[in-house]
């Protein structure tokens, strides 16, 4: 008896002990259109030594996926911990958040934790309650600070100086949490600012991606963007410092993403790899085995939610959110494996709805895709619509910039001009790249009869599991994505075509054909 006392009491103490373990803070930054390019993952010509320095006293990873690459979409997943097709409205850029899907952010907050934000947490898009009031779904806004940007086109936001002064409003007792949305590198972009201000060499570009050309005007633009990048990991620096500062630096977990791939034609609003590919780094001393690991298991953004919750401690039943897809990257972060870590993860989907205005009736294009360590497979539901945008009205999928005028003049001098049509060029039904050879995805092998069983395997693997998480469009009703109301530019196509002034800032006023293009 005197043992069973002894044993039961161990158990409590030790279920006590875990029970009073300290939550970790969180620090989740998230960049605006910033694809994998950095130190860590071997880019020469993007300087990210805070970043580095989360992936080499972390983990690294290098299959991360957000499974749309637009920003309300992909921002959704982030907060849902659903796929684009679970999250209705939530699934289109410029959308409605629907009132029944609450944010992980939202549950902290009920919880009790210090949740702020500085920058860009959801959007563009409208999120209410269901009484119409204005939900705070990613945290308390902290945007006070401001300060001169080091070039024209990026954002006043002090971050970094937002981030100490909602840790000074943090409470001594209890935990907090910080989303750092960066702005930057969404456009614009001061032309040549890379070079000029940030002291960069065209030469270090040592490669241009197949599906561009390459053009001084291009490689100039890629340096505008890294130079973006670097005003990112600036803050995130500071940031760092000040937990370090503060001796709070080894108790916080620091998430370190993007929730894309960068504004460039053929990566945002597409679904290649260089779309949906995105930097991971993780660091957290308190729960990991080792550190500096490199992992290659897939990961993606439907994951996060599931990730937050577990190392806040936070059951899903009680958090009052819609069913998580994802799961937690806690196995993950808290192995000493290196590698493909857990043997499952060897595959990711990804896909898209409405990702901008400007097609006849708002339709968006849709998408679905399946993406494994050698193979992308796409399927394109609407092969006639334009991928990017209708022409006449400015291909508005495609952000405004130096490469897309530069593509889009090439094609009008040649309809057939090979970047062109890779860029803005229609599609076929199917699609599918072999990333061994090609990862920019610029063959497209899909006709090839050597490939018809890999890709009938593939597409197979998608529906099946599009089909298991109910995807509207499996089960034949994929209209429902173009009928969704947009909360900006409704309507843009026709009234454009109208003659109606159209506000469309994120592209150029040169980006318009003046007619119509005809279809082949």
């Amino acid at each position: 008896m005197k043992y069973l006392a002894a044993v039961f009491s161990s158990f409590v103490i030790l279920v006590s002990s875990f029970a009073a373990e300290p939550r970790p803070n969180i620090l989740f930054a998230i960049a605006d259109d910033w694809g994998a390019h950095a130190g860590a993952y071997g880019t020469p010509w993007v300087k990210t030594p805070a970043f580095d320095r989360i992936a080499k006293e972390g983990v690294l990873f290098t299959r991360a996926y957000t499974p749309v690459a637009k920003c309300a979409p992909s921002r959704a997943i982030v907060l849902t911990g659903r796929h684009a097709w679970q999250n209705e409205e939530a699934g289109n850029h410029m959308a409605f958040f629907p009132a029944k899907l609450k944010s992980w952010p939202e549950v902290l907050t009920e919880k009790g934790w210090h949740m702020g934000i500085t920058g860009k947490g959801w959007g563009p898009g409208i999120a209410n309650d269901a009484n119409g009031k204005p939900r705070q779904i990613t945290g308390k806004p902290f945007n006070q600070h401001k300060v001169k940007p080091p070039a024209t086109g990026m954002g006043n936001n002090d971050y970094a100086a937002n981030f100490t002064g909602f840790l000074d409003a943090a409470p001594k007792d209890g935990p907090w949490c910080f989303w750092y949305g960066c702005t930057e590198p969404h456009r614009g972009y001061e032309f040549k600012s890379g070079v000029k201000k940030g002291g960069k060499k065209l030469s270090e570009i040592a490669k241009v991606p197949d599906y561009w050309p390459d053009d001084e005007i291009v490689r100039h633009d890629m340096l505008d963007y890294a130079f973006e990048v670097e005003h990112t990991d600036n803050h995130l620096a500071r940031m760092i410092a000040e937990l370090e500062k503060r001796g709070q630096l080894d108790n916080t977990l620091i998430i370190v993403t993007a929730d894309h791939g960068m504004p460039f034609p053929r990566c945002k609003g597409y679904a290649y790899e260089d779309s949906n590919h995105v930097p991971l780094a993780i660091r957290f001393p308190g729960g990991m085995k080792k550190a500096g690991r490199i992992v290659d298991d897939f990961v993606n953004f439907t994951d996060i939610a599931a990730t937050i919750l577990d190392y806040a401690g936070i059951a899903e039943k009680d958090s009052g959110m819609m069913a998580i897809t994802g799961k937690s990257w806690r196995p993950i972060i808290e192995s000493d494996q290196s590698g493909r870590v857990i043997a499952e993860r060897d595959h990711t989907l990804i896909g898209k709805e409405r990702t901008d205005v400007g097609r006849p009736h708002d339709w968006g294009y849709p998408i679905r895709g399946i993406v494994t360590d050698t193979h992308l497979f796409l399927k394109n539901y609407e092969p006639t619509r334009w991928p990017a945008g209708n022409p006449e009205t400015g291909y508005l999928d495609t952000d405004g910039g130096p490469t897309k005028s530069l593509i889009l003049e090439m094609g009008r001098k040649d309809r057939g001009d090979k970047f062109w049509q890779l860029n803005f060029g229609l599609r076929p039904a199917e699609e599918f790249y072999d990333l061994t050879v090609d990862a920019g995805c610029a063959r497209n092998l899909a006709g090839e009869s050597v490939h018809t069983e890999i890709v009938k395997q593939l597409h197979e693997r998608m529906e099946s599991e599009l089909k298991s998480q109910n995807d509207p469009r499996m089960a034949g009703n994929g209209k429902i994505f173009d009928e969704y109301p947009a909360t900006n530019g409704a309507g843009f196509y026709e009234k454009f075509m109208r003659g109606e002034k159209m506000n469309a800032g994120w592209v150029s006023p040169t980006d318009f054909e003046k007619e119509p293009i005809k279809q082949p």
